[in-house]
């Protein structure tokens, strides 16, 4: 028998991305290993911080695939060493943070066993442009006999006052 999903009704065509996305979420979020903590540093940026005690730097890769932020670790092995006692875990992980639209990942950094990712979501810049509303008699040589300028910040600039102020 095969496994129920909510995107199996005909109803829903279309939707297998998401259903993907939601498969990968909760693998990544079955296994506990290693900890990890996302916290909101400023208005538009987050900081996830993963415990990867014991692995160096070239041990961790980080990679942004579609909007999924995939962060693996792997050490080598080392057969030259007999333990007596092994109690530290040393084996290979994978997490994955699926990102939201916007989100760009700034940077990361490896410090005292804590490896420290920041994300920002930047705020895009808000220009404002004048733009001219022609009359279907202007002619195309550029002489029109009367045209509206139109501010996109909601403001008008023409010879005929406007009482309505809202431009969508």
């Amino acid at each position: 028998m095969g496994r129920m999903s909510l995107f199996n009704s005909p109803l829903l065509l279309g939707f297998e991305h998401f259903e993907r996305t939601l498969d990968r979420a909760n693998r990544a979020a079955s296994d506990g290993y290693p900890p990890y903590n996302i916290e909101k540093v400023a208005e538009d940026a987050l900081r996830i911080t993963l415990a990867v005690a014991g692995f160096a730097r070239d041990d961790l890769s980080i990679v942004l695939e579609e909007n999924q932020l995939v962060i693996r670790g792997r050490q080598a092995k080392d057969d030259d060493r007999v333990y007596v006692h092994r109690g530290i875990a040393a084996r290979q992980f994978q997490r994955a943070f699926v990102l939201a639209d916007g989100i760009e990942v700034e940077g990361a950094e490896l410090e005292n066993g804590l490896l420290h990712v920041d994300l920002v979501r930047p705020q895009p810049a808000t220009v404002a442009r004048s733009i001219e509303i022609k009359s279907a008699t202007d002619i195309p040589d550029g002489s029109s006999g009367s045209g509206i300028a139109v501010d996109v910040t909601g403001e008008t600039e023409s010879s005929a006052s406007m009482t309505d102020e809202s431009v969508d």
